[in-house]
């Protein structure tokens, strides 16, 4: 945590320093966010309970200055759990100090990046650590600290990361739901690395545009962000699953092209982990139909597939899946918009249904409504886990 409060640290004194000069632009805003979380069926645990309630707060400040070229952004967030105390946690997602000099980029302290192309699973995304604990999809993310350059040439954009700290995955605990059926011990994480969170990670990435075609490659060489979760006995004795952080080296690729109504989707790599090397690819279209009944409404057609060469297993469970989703786009003043999807595991026929609609009331409060379904999920499958726990989630966000 030492390098943590390093760059939070020195980020916020950045920004101290700069809010009070005269020339600069200084920025607050943020949410607080109550949810409620419905779960159609009792819990595999005790401690697990048919609803919860939470509340998030997300303030973000930011100071611009040297006509926008230099500017500094710390933006925390937090969450009180009712039922969960693992879910009841504080990070820093961004605190960091940039400065743009002609075609370069310079950023220092803690950052988020996202890396990906496609709708159902995020395969090369691998520079954040997923926040397991505000998100079941693996989309919301932990800060992380580093350092990056990127520079702009006609040839394309390359961009470098040092990773100098690693976070590790959040976890439900024993009373948290969605969550597998065996509680996670993190108080018993193992490394490979004998530098444990301190090993120094690094990232490249080479992104352009060529044509109808948007193209990325990246290389990462660290700790995998995925843990392999391993059964164990925790100090009272309970089977628990502990997690281990291997060190891995993955090169990938995303991939996607815009002709005309039709989006074509890839992303993929290949990666070597503890002496074995395997490869992981996902893929898929889109189509929209523009205003659609002579409305400003738009229909979106997606179909994806996702492979893995190892099988099905805890890192990724997803192996030889298909999705297939409905996306509602009304473009109104109210940003309204809603996704609906079907997940098939063509190996067990496993199936997880999906729900996300969100709308914008009056100037500052955006309501979204989430719900989560597993249907003929068996014991193989490693989704069983947590096949008990569909869900319908309902937040609130006042905006400031």
């Amino acid at each position: 945590m030492r390098t943590t409060r390093t760059m939070a640290g020195a980020a916020l004194a950045a920004l101290a320093l700069t809010g009070a000069a005269a020339a600069s632009e200084f920025r607050v805003r943020g949410y607080v966010e109550p949810e409620l979380q419905a779960f159609a069926e009792s819990g595999s645990q005790a401690e697990q309970r048919r609803w919860n309630a939470s509340v998030a707060a997300e303030v973000s400040f930011e100071s611009f200055w040297d006509n926008s070229n230099q500017w500094v952004v710390v933006k925390p967030f937090a969450r009180w759990d009712l039922r969960d105390g693992n879910r009841s946690h504080a990070d820093l997602r961004e605190a960091k100090y940039a400065r743009a000099i002609d075609n370069w980029e310079f950023r220092i302290g803690i950052d988020k990046v996202f890396w990906g192309v496609t709708e159902a699973v995020h395969l090369v995304d691998i520079v954040n650590q997923t926040d397991l604990v505000e998100s079941i999809d693996g989309e919301e993310k932990l800060g992380q600290p580093m350092v990056m350059v990127s520079t702009v040439q006609d040839f394309g954009t390359f961009t470098g990361y040092l990773l100098p700290f690693f976070r590790e995955r959040t976890f439900p605990s024993r009373s948290g739901r969605p969550a597998f059926d065996l509680t996670v011990d993190e108080t018993q994480t193992q490394y490979e690395s004998g530098a444990k969170q301190n090993h120094l990670d690094f990232a490249l990435r080479y992104a352009n545009a060529f044509d109808i075609w948007d193209v990325g490659l990246t290389y990462f060489q660290g700790t995998n962000r995925a843990p392999l979760l391993t059964p164990g006995l925790d100090a009272g004795g309970n089977l628990v699953l502990i997690p281990y952080y291997a060190q891995a080296r993955r090169a990938g690729t995303d991939i996607q092209a815009t002709s005309g109504a039709w989006l074509y989707k890839f992303e993929g790599f290949w990666q070597e982990q503890l002496g074995e090397q395997h490869l992981q690819a996902t893929g898929g279209i889109e189509y929209s139909f523009y205003g659609i009944f002579d409305t400003p409404s738009d229909i979106g057609l997606v179909a994806e597939y996702v492979w893995d060469d190892r099988g099905a297993n805890l890192q990724n469970p997803f192996a030889n899946d298909a999705f297939l989703a409905l996306r509602w786009t009304p473009n109104d003043a109210a940003s309204t918009a809603v996704l609906a999807g079907v997940t098939a595991d063509l190996d067990t026929q496993a199936l997880g249904f999906s729900f996300e609609a969100e709308r914008r009331f009056g100037a500052d409060f955006f309501v979204s409504l989430e719900g989560r379904f597993f249907a003929n999920v068996p014991r193989a499958d490693p989704l069983y886990s947590v096949s008990d726990d569909s869900f319908l989630q309902l937040r609130i966000a006042r905006y400031f």
